[in-house]
């Protein structure tokens, strides 16, 4: 399976998925879901230490160190690789494929959190917040612009799981690329809706950041491997 023809469906998807959360109630419709309205409360306790283990530090931890070591595996000479099996898809250039879009998919959703000026659920009023709710492209009703700025679009979080879908980079066969791409979309999708759950973020978040994360692994494939045979 060629990747690389992903990339224009991808787009058009990521069009479509912003023209579906703006033009309908479907992230308020899922994130009521999410939320205990009887009680005020959302379904996940984001200060509780076993889902923040599990879901939010732990998952953050294994991918710095998935990066710190897959960055020096592309570095070391090429009879290390060959020590350890890998196949013959999984050389310099694809394994730093991987650590590039671990490094630049969260700081490229980074730097869209903080200039699309969206706020997270748990600061609306519909959840017991403070900012009433509007989307991506809509202006605020008059009188009730927030004297703050929104840091909650894309979801941020979840993007390192997605970047995990890397991994279909390192293999040729269409079994394992397939096997990289559900590695992490079971991670980021696991990583988003805990961030669901607590009010962290809406679900055309993490649709939004995985998607980003498909397209900058596709970027960064493109340019690392362009000349390769």
């Amino acid at each position: 399976m060629k990747l690389a023809r992903t990339f224009w469906p991808a787009v058009a998807l990521l069009g479509a998925t912003f023209a579906l959360f703006e033009f309908t109630s479907l992230d308020l419709w899922v994130q009521d879901r999410c939320y205990d309205f009887a009680a005020r409360r959302w379904l996940v306790d984001g200060q509780a230490p076993l889902p923040r283990a599990l879901f939010y530090e732990g998952p953050k931890a294994a991918l710095i160190v998935l990066g710190v070591l897959l960055l020096a595996l592309a570095l070391a000479p090429a009879r290390w690789r060959a020590a350890l099996r890998l196949p013959a898809s999984a050389d310099r250039r694809a394994l730093l494929v991987v650590v590039a879009t671990l490094a630049t998919g969260p700081a490229l959703i980074g730097i869209g959190k903080s200039v699309t000026n969206v706020f997270c659920p748990s600061e609306v009023v519909r959840y017991g917040g403070d900012v009433p709710y509007v989307r991506l492209i809509e202006c605020y009703p008059p009188g009730q612009q927030p004297a703050r700025r929104g840091h909650c679009f894309p979801a941020g979080h979840a993007s390192g799981g997605f970047a995990l879908a890397s991994l279909a980079g390192l293999a040729r066969s269409r079994r394992g690329q397939l096997g990289g791409l559900a590695a992490g979309v079971a991670l980021g999708g696991a990583m988003g809706l805990y961030q669901m759950l607590k009010g962290a973020h809406y679900l055309s978040h993490t649709l939004v950041t995985a998607l980003v994360a498909w397209l900058v692994f596709l970027g960064w494939q493109r340019v690392l491997t362009r000349h390769q045979p």
